[in-house]
């Protein structure tokens, strides 16, 4: 393992910064939310340790700039990952980030958004608050039908841009 540098902390504040205005300002709770996105981009580019960092980060942040209710250590598992799955299926996948294949990041992004978002977070929050777990686990289902292809699309335009600039020389933290 590789130790992490400088600019794989300092494109990780940025991710949690962006993570922070898209989770916490941007949304509509309960309709649009894309503060997943940057966690899921953190993870797919700089490995699932990273990822699940900027996602630990990112959630507690969040509740301290913005409170949506009480901290529930619950959600911030899934905001870790929301991170972690995809970095590790990334790695499993050996989705080479020179050309990235889009099936090998939506594969990625589709286990982890359908285990944490689909799954985990109507659990909790059926445990949690007895908000009805199918109901729940349907409407971010639709949601995900919709994030889901539009983070792959997104996240490979990036990592292209992205290498070809050649702002990602060097940067995986875990290979």
């Amino acid at each position: 393992m590789k130790k992490i540098n400088v600019k794989t902390i300092t494109i990780s504040g940025f991710l949690i910064a962006l993570n922070i205005v898209l989770s916490r300002i941007v949304s509509i709770p309960g309709i649009i939310n894309f503060g997943g996105f940057p966690i899921i981009f953190g993870g797919i580019v700089f490995g699932p340790v990273v990822g699940g960092v900027i996602g630990v980060v990112g959630d507690i942040l969040s509740h301290i700039v913005r409170p949506m209710g009480p901290f529930m250590p619950h959600f911030t598992l899934t905001a870790a990952l929301t991170g972690i799955i995809p970095g590790i299926l990334t790695m499993v996948l050996k989705n080479d980030l020179k050309e990235p294949k889009l099936w090998k990041i939506f594969v990625a992004i589709l286990i982890g958004q359908v285990t944490t978002t689909v799954l985990m977070v109507p659990y909790f929050r059926y445990i949690l608050f007895d908000h009805p777990f199918v109901v729940t686990m349907s409407k971010a289902a639709i949601k995900q039908a919709v994030n889901i292809p539009v983070y792959s699309i997104l996240i490979r335009i990036l990592i292209e841009a992205l290498y070809r600039a050649g702002a990602l020389e060097g940067i995986r933290a875990q290979e």
